[in-house]
């Protein structure tokens, strides 16, 4: 029985009888966890830098940034953040390193069509639109603050 000319409920049903059963509370709970593991990771190393490079502010945030994203890039390399992605769903890819690992993942997988079509223009298929849109919308900010200031004069 159609109850609209584009659903099939028929279809929808078939899907749900063989669509895997999620335990919703365990995802989150994972997510949660491995998500928080790994910025904790990050706060462990900014502790050390802090303390023992005397690294501050933006200097002591760019060090961060740099190990987690290497983190992120050695361990997919090696096939262990796909591991723990398909573990914790949503709480591996929304730290930095999952970031890097969406970076990672497209060149290696087509490092076969060599490295200047295979990696390094797959590398950017993820990255690509977020750098630009951030690029973009950055000059797009500055253009507003910059006629507001020279109309205003604050």
């Amino acid at each position: 029985m159609k109850s609209n000319c584009f659903i099939n409920d028929d279809y929808l049903n078939y899907v749900k009888s063989i669509s895997p059963k999620t335990n919703e509370k365990r995802t989150l709970f994972r997510a949660f966890w491995v998500g928080g593991f790994i910025c904790c990771i990050g706060q462990v190393f900014r502790i050390i830098l802090q303390k023992f490079c005397n690294l501050e502010g933006d200097e002591l945030s760019a060090f961060v940034s740099l190990i987690m994203i290497f983190l992120g890039s050695f361990l997919t390399g090696l096939g262990v953040y796909d591991r723990i992605g398909k573990y914790a769903g949503g709480g591996s890819i929304v730290p930095i390193t999952g970031f890097a690992n969406s970076v990672v993942s497209p060149s290696i997988e087509f490092k076969t069509e060599g490295y200047v079509y295979g990696t390094a223009a797959k590398m950017f298929t993820v990255a690509g639109p977020i750098i630009v849109f951030g690029i973009a919308s950055s000059v797009l900010v500055g253009l507003v603050y910059y006629v507001y200031y020279a109309i205003f004069g604050i």
